[in-house]
């Protein structure tokens, strides 16, 4: 199978190829990249699968939103996790000082556009709480501060081969190959 992932984000593309290695992913190539302005994840997921049609006419092409989502913060960063700051970990380590709960979850949402532009989505979510201080190098984002409900270490420290079995990228990207797959 073969799918156009509309993201120019190196890392999500390397997320989606170890979760789906019998398939083809490629990167969209585009000359720009399309605004989030969307009100939820599966709106911004919408608005990439839209822009990508546009510049990967045919087979299928996927937009994809992800963030995290602290209880504390009433969601926050959710859809602004990448744009809330410069340095969005420390930003978060600071907001939640002194917080004693500090439940949040990860959140993917993606849209495929396919043959005929049928539209199908997808949804991967990982549970978890956020640590005190970054710890481990792999992963990216906000994985030194996350640690996954049953685990001890954050996901930067379980690295990049647990993520590609359980993040919450991993998790849409098999369901939506389960989708595609049955349609």
């Amino acid at each position: 199978m073969k799918i156009v992932l509309a993201s120019r984000n190196p890392n999500k593309l390397r997320e989606w190829r170890r979760a789906l290695p019998e398939w083809e992913i490629e990167p969209l190539i585009a000359p720009d990249e399309p605004a989030e302005d969307g009100e939820t994840f599966l709106d911004n997921a919408r608005i990439k699968a839209r822009q990508g049609r546009i510049h990967a006419p045919v087979g299928w092409v996927a937009g994809e939103d992800s963030g995290i989502e602290v209880s504390a913060l009433d969601g926050r960063p959710g859809i602004e996790s990448a744009r809330w700051a410069a340095d969005g970990v420390t930003r978060l380590l600071t907001e939640l000082r002194g917080v004693e709960h500090r439940s949040a979850r990860y959140v993917c949402e993606v849209v495929a556009l396919g043959p005929d532009d049928l539209e199908v989505r997808a949804t991967g979510t990982l549970e978890g709480t956020v640590v005190q201080e970054p710890r481990g190098n792999e992963g990216f984002g906000y994985d030194p501060i996350f640690v996954p409900i049953g685990e001890s270490l954050t996901v930067a420290e379980l690295g990049n081969a647990w993520k590609a079995e359980h993040s919450h990228r991993a998790k849409a990207a098999r369901a939506l190959a389960r989708t595609i797959a049955s349609v």
